[in-house]
C-alpha cells in the first residue's frame, strides 16, 4: 500500500511540474469531441433520420378528429328566445313541415372522426422514402469525410507544434555556438575588429531567428490547446516524438472516398425524387371511413335529453390527377438534372481524387528517400562546421567563414525537420483520402 502511494505522488509530482501530457491519439480523440463541425454533421444525421420520419407517416393511417359546439341566435329577438323562430311561409316551403310558425334548437353540438388510409400511389411515396433513405446515407458519409478532414487537421496541429519544437532546439543550439565562437575568440586575445562586428551581427541575426522560433511554437501551441478544449496558458507536454527513421508503407489502391459515397447518393437520392414527382401526375387510391354525432337542445342543460343523431360512412377515393400544365414532369426533369449534375461533378472528384492519393503514395516515399540524403549532407554539414571551428580557433580562419558554415548547417536541420514533418503528413494525407 505505502509503494502504490508513493507510486501516486510520484505520478502526480510529475504532472504539475511539466504539465498535462497528451500523447498523439490523445490530441486527436479530444480534437473530435471538440470539434463543431463533427457535432454539425452528427445533427445532421438526425435531421434526416426525422424527415425520413415525416414522408413515411404519409403511408400509415391517419385519423382527425373534431368537435364544434354552436348557439344559433334569433336575430328579431336576440336576449329572448330560447330557440330559432321559422316563420310558417319558410315552413311551408319545408318538406314535411308543420303549419304555422315553429322554433328550433339554439344550442347545436357536433363531434366526428375521420380516417383516410393511403392504399396505392403508383410509387409516389414509395420513391419519396427511397429519397429519405439515400438523404440519410449521405449524411453519415459527410459525417465519415468530416472525421477525416477533422482528424488531418489534429495530426498538422500536432506535428507543426513539434516542429516548432524542434526548430527552437535548432535556433538555439546555433545561437550557442556563436555565442561561444565569441568567447574563444576574446580568450585568445587575437580578435580584431572585423571578425568582433561580424560575430556580433550574427548572434544578434540568430537571437532573432530564437525569437521567432519561440514565437511560432507558443502559436502553434496555443492553437493546439484551444482546439482541445484547454485554456490558452494550461502547460502540456506532448509525448510522442517525430520519429527518425520511417518504415515502407504499402498503400492501397483508391477505390472509394466518402465524398464519392456522398455523390453515388445523391444521385440515388435524385433519381428517386424524380420517380417520385413523375407518380404524381398518376391516380392515387385511398380508404375512407367517418364517424359523426350532432345533439341539439334548447338550453345547455337540456342538449342531450333527446336522442342525438349519428352518422358514419365507408369507402374507397380513387383522386386522377387531370391536368397540371406539365408541373410533375417538369418537376421531375429538374430531379433528373440534378443527377446528372452530380453525375459529372462524381466523374471530376474520381480524377482529382485519385490523382491526390497517388501524389500523396508517392510523396512518402520521394520524402523517405530524400531523408537518407539530407542525414548524409547533414553529417557533411556537421562535420564541416566542427573544421571551420577549429580553424577559427587556430586563427586559420575568418568569423564569416564561420559564419556560412554556421548558416548553412542550421538551414540543413530545418531542412530534416521540414521533410520529416512532410513525410508525416502525407502519411495523413493518404488516411483521409483511402482509409
Amino acid at each position: 500500500m505505502r509503494k502504490f502511494i508513493y507510486l501516486l505522488c510520484s505520478i502526480l509530482f510529475v504532472s504539475n511540474a511539466f504539465g498535462i501530457v497528451l500523447s498523439f491519439n490523445d490530441v486527436i480523440e479530444k480534437i473530435v469531441a471538440e470539434s463543431n463541425d463533427v457535432k454539425k454533421a452528427e445533427a445532421n444525421i438526425k435531421k434526416a433520420q426525422a424527415q425520413l420520419k415525416s414522408v413515411s407517416a404519409n403511408r400509415w393511417l391517419s385519423v382527425d378528429g373534431s368537435a364544434s359546439y354552436m348557439n344559433l341566435i334569433d336575430v328579431e329577438h336576440p336576449f329572448d328566445s330560447e330557440g330559432v323562430r321559422i316563420p310558417a311561409e319558410i315552413g311551408a316551403m319545408l318538406e314535411h313541415a308543420q303549419q304555422g310558425d315553429f322554433t328550433i334548437p339554439d344550442n347545436i353540438f357536433s363531434v366526428g372522426v375521420n380516417a383516410t388510409q393511403p392504399i396505392y400511389t403508383f410509387g409516389k411515396i414509395g420513391h419519396a422514402l427511397d429519397a429519405m433513405q439515400m438523404a440519410i446515407d449521405m449524411s453519415k458519409s459527410a459525417k465519415e469525410l468530416t472525421l477525416r478532414e477533422v482528424k488531418y487537421a489534429a495530426a498538422d496541429l500536432y506535428w507543426t507544434a513539434k516542429m516548432t519544437d524542434e526548430i527552437v532546439k535548432a535556433s538555439e543550439k546555433t545561437l550557442k555556438d556563436a555565442r561561444k565562437a565569441k568567447q574563444n575568440l576574446v580568450s585568445t586575445g587575437r580578435a580584431n575588429r572585423m571578425n568582433l562586428v561580424k560575430i556580433e551581427s550574427d548572434i544578434a541575426t540568430k537571437e532573432v531567428n530564437v525569437s521567432d522560433a519561440k514565437f511560432n511554437r507558443d502559436t502553434a501551441y496555443r492553437m493546439l490547446k484551444i482546439m482541445v478544449g484547454l485554456a490558452p496558458d494550461t502547460d502540456i507536454v506532448l509525448q510522442d516524438e517525430i520519429p527518425n527513421e520511417f518504415e515502407k508503407q504499402d498503400f492501397k489502391t483508391l477505390t472509394s472516398t466518402p465524398q464519392w459515397d456522398i455523390y453515388e447518393k445523391q444521385i440515388k437520392m435524385y433519381e428517386s425524387n424524380a420517380a417520385s414527382k413523375r407518380a404524381g401526375a398518376y391516380p392515387s387510391l385511398a380508404a375512407m371511413g367517418s364517424y359523426s354525432l350532432y345533439s341539439m337542445g334548447q338550453d345547455m342543460g337540456h342538449l342531450f335529453d333527446k336522442k342525438s343523431s349519428q352518422s358514419a360512412y365507408l369507402g374507397l377515393a380513387l383522386q386522377v390527377p387531370l391536368f397540371s400544365a406539365g408541373l410533375h414532369s417538369a418537376n421531375a426533369t429538374i430531379e433528373a438534372m440534378n443527377a446528372e449534375a452530380v453525375h459529372q461533378d462524381l466523374d471530376k472528384s474520381k480524377k482529382l481524387k485519385t490523382e491526390e492519393y497517388n501524389t500523396a503514395v508517392k510523396k512518402y516515399s520521394h520524402l523517405c528517400d530524400n531523408l537518407s540524403k539530407l542525414k548524409n549532407a547533414k553529417e557533411l554539414a556537421q562535420k564541416t562546421y566542427t573544421l571551420s571551428v577549429n580553424r577559427f580557433a587556430n586563427g586559420q580562419t575568418s568569423a564569416v567563414e564561420l559564419s556560412d558554415v554556421s548558416s548553412a548547417l542550421y538551414q540543413m536541420d530545418v531542412a530534416l525537420i521540414n521533410t520529416k514533418y512532410n513525410i508525416l503528413m502525407s502519411v495523413e494525407t493518404v488516411k483521409k483520402l483511402g482509409e
